[in-house]
């Protein structure tokens, strides 16, 4: 049984930094496409940050410039370091990877940007 398994969300205030990391378990091979991705209250779920296995990303417009992400294909683990965090950031973040015929999500992790 695949399992996600998120760490490092928080309370911060705006302009601080946080590091998002997720690890996986129970799978063997090498996810497609790890990623994070974020829902705040009233709003849909949206991809926030994402990386092939041959290190190709993807960020949401809004996030570039200020968060990496980086992942170890041989533990399938992947993290999201984010810097000058904004209020507007403030969401639930879940690690996603895909093999492209299943998605796998972990429980989530809530960040909370202060004013």
């Amino acid at each position: 049984q695949v399992q996600l398994v998120e760490s490092g969300g928080g309370l911060v205030q705006a302009g601080g930094s946080l590091r998002l990391s997720c690890a996986a378990s129970g799978y063997i091979f090498r996810f497609n496409v790890m990623g994070w991705y974020r829902q705040a209250p009233g709003k849909e779920r949206e991809l926030v940050a994402a990386m092939t296995v041959g290190g190709n990303t993807n960020y949401t417009d809004s996030v570039k410039g200020r968060f990496t992400i980086s992942r170890d294909n041989a533990k399938n683990a992947v993290s999201l370091q984010m810097n000058s965090l904004k209020p507007e950031d403030t969401a639930v973040y879940y690690c996603w990877s895909t093999n492209w015929l299943k998605n796998y999500w972990g429980q989530g992790t809530q960040v909370t940007v202060s004013s």
